[in-house]
């Protein structure tokens, strides 16, 4: 299995990622830890989850993936081979998410709480990458970088990414970073296949940029 840096400083990682996004709707635990045993077995040793999981999202199944995910670790004793990316959830109406019952917002307060819900459920103590699971107009973009910079700085994530946004968001989130002298992300992992070839226009471009 060939392996890439992830970004420009991130960790080395198989070209093939493995979303779980099925973990606890569509598959069942067993299933889910077959399907990682396979994966690792052929050279990947990259997961990626996400405190939204499973899909379709709804109040019941809610974190199962990464339960499942955190017992396979606990079974498999792997931890430390694997290169584990979750997602906190950006801007949404969905409240079974937070202790307070509020619609979930990339701050401080919740980005705390969200991650430290992931890494229970995980049964580990930190992520290699932290991803914000889309944009969040409601909240400053300075409040966001600052606390997935305290979170790196705190150990509890090696590295951070986002996931579907627009360029002009990210962009202005990197340089956001780099003005205070924060954390950068080094991934974006946005909606691309043969079908949807929108990144091509402006998202694609500027990472290689």
């Amino acid at each position: 299995m060939e392996k890439r840096k992830l970004g420009r400083d991130g960790p080395n990682v198989s070209l093939i990622c493995l979303g779980t996004m099925t973990f606890g709707e569509q598959n069942t635990e067993t299933e889910g830890h077959a399907q990682m045993d396979c994966a690792v077995d052929a050279g990947v040793n990259f997961l990626d989850t996400a405190e939204l999981y499973a899909i379709p999202p709804k109040p019941e199944t809610q974190g199962s993936t990464e339960q499942i995910i955190g017992s396979w670790f606990k079974a498999r004793k792997n931890r430390d081979k694997i290169i584990l990316a979750t997602k906190v959830m950006g801007r949404s109406g969905m409240t079974w998410f937070r202790d307070d019952r509020s619609p979930t917002r990339l701050n401080k307060t919740q980005m705390s709480e969200a991650l430290e819900k992931s890494l229970k459920r995980l049964g580990t103590d930190y992520v290699d990458l932290y991803q914000i699971h889309r944009f969040d107009p409601n909240t400053p973009i300075a409040e966001t970088m600052e606390a997935l910079h305290d979170i790196v700085k705190a150990g509890k994530a090696r590295y951070i990414g986002a996931s579907s946004m627009f360029a002009w968001q990210f962009a202005q989130m990197q340089h956001t970073a780099d003005m205070h002298g924060w954390t950068r992300f080094v991934s974006m992992q946005n909606h691309y296949n043969l079908v949807y070839r929108e990144e091509e226009r402006e998202m694609i471009p500027y990472c290689i940029n």
